[in-house]
């Protein structure tokens, strides 16, 4: 009896199998399947230089290709660049390049917006591919000028913003270095300056972007005035990303004067729009000369046009000299000249100071002003370029 039993409940125990799934419901034929994408590895991108941030680069259309590349000739590798035209990219020395359209925006910023809504999530995860899991702060780099730059900054900060929420950045703002193009390129290019401008300017009011920072290529062109054509590009992107990466690298080192330290620097980039100067003292022997230098900062050596400086809240300053300098000048004209530059700011400023001994014999006076208003004088200036009013 005891056998018969078990025999049955074998039984039962295969068809409750058999119908579980023991046997297969179809035979499946042979079709070719294709090869499943290769999963992309995101790679650790270490920078050739050791600052006090890792800031990631990316250029969008041709001027900010060229803006990220100038980053890279400075030892920056988390750097990639996109275009609607795969022309416009040839001449970019980076390895990390994307192309998201086909024969360019045409001064079209519209339809460049429309393009790049359409690959955003590529946009995004090439640049996770290109900067690697660490980084503090993206930066978008971009010609206010043309189509791609201009139509895709937006969009772009919004997507990098994304990309430092996914890989925990620490700043919770994007920076964005916005390139403003000469008078003579004509109406449509000024009339896309404005708007893109106001429209970046609006993302730092919202506290998304910052810091926003002004190349002002009209005003490049009168501060180096001699300059030839095949330089003027490069001169203008480095006059700029030279003081930008001089600050990130001081704010880095020890200093056996005076040092201007990392919290020092992301005050200032947190602040809002912000410009860079630099001044260099020739008679330093005279106590008044680096005050006045500090005063050419503010009227020949800054880099951008249209802005009250007067409206600034923050600042740095910093002095790098020759052991012959530092040996000789008194400390309290270097203070007078730091005074000098809290007169000429928002009342309640903040400048904070770096002292440096550097390697060449001379004096150099650099500075960052941050916490700017809005910059009423060249958007009126941009819009009546532009035939806007």
């Amino acid at each position: 009896m005891s056998e018969e039993l078990n025999n049955q409940n074998e039984q039962v125990g295969q068809s409750v199998n058999d119908y579980l799934g023991g046997a297969p419901d179809i035979s499946m034929p042979d079709i070719p399947m294709p090869d499943p994408e290769p999963e992309e590895i995101v790679k650790e991108v270490k920078d050739k230089i050791d600052t006090a941030f890792k800031f990631a680069f990316v250029g969008a259309g041709q001027g900010g290709s060229r803006i990220a590349e100038t980053f890279h000739t400075l030892g920056y590798r988390k750097v990639c660049v996109m275009n609607t035209a795969q022309q416009d990219l040839n001449t970019i020395k980076l390895d990390n390049k994307l192309c998201i359209g086909t024969g360019g925006a045409g001064k079209d910023r519209d339809y460049a917006k429309k393009v790049f809504a359409e690959k955003k999530e590529d946009v995004i995860d090439f640049m996770r591919y290109s900067f690697g899991e660490t980084l503090d702060r993206v930066f978008v780099c971009a010609g206010a000028g043309g189509g791609t730059g201009s139509g895709t900054v937006a969009p772009l900060v919004h997507a990098a913003k994304q990309l430092q929420e996914t890989v925990q950045s620490n700043s919770k703002k994007v920076g964005v270095i916005l390139a403003l193009p000469k008078y003579s390129e004509g109406k449509k290019v000024n009339a896309n300056s404005h708007d893109c401008l106001k429209e970046v300017y609006d993302l730092v009011d919202e506290g998304i972007v910052s810091p926003l920072v002004v190349i002002d290529n009209e005003r490049i062109g009168k501060v180096y005035p001699n300059l030839v054509v095949s330089n003027f590009w490069e001169t203008s992107n480095m006059s700029m990303a030279g003081l930008f990466h001089l600050f990130n690298l001081t704010a880095a080192r020890d200093s056996s004067y005076t040092s201007f330290d990392s919290s020092d620097y992301k005050s200032i980039l947190d602040s809002g729009l912000m410009v860079f100067g630099a001044a260099p003292v020739k008679d330093w022997a005279d106590p008044v000369s680096i005050s006045r230098a500090v005063r050419d900062n503010f009227n020949r050596g800054v880099l951008s046009g249209g802005i009250d400086l007067s409206s600034g809240d923050t600042a740095g300053a910093i002095v790098v000299g020759g052991k012959e300098q530092l040996d000789n000048i008194p400390q309290s004209s270097l203070d007078q000249a730091f005074d000098q530059l809290c007169k000429m700011l928002k009342p309640g400023n903040v400048v904070h100071r770096g002292i440096y001994s550097g390697d060449k014999p001379n004096l150099v006076v650099y500075s960052a002003v941050g916490g700017l208003a809005r910059p009423t004088a060249k958007l009126d200036e941009l819009k009546k370029l532009g035939d806007l009013i």
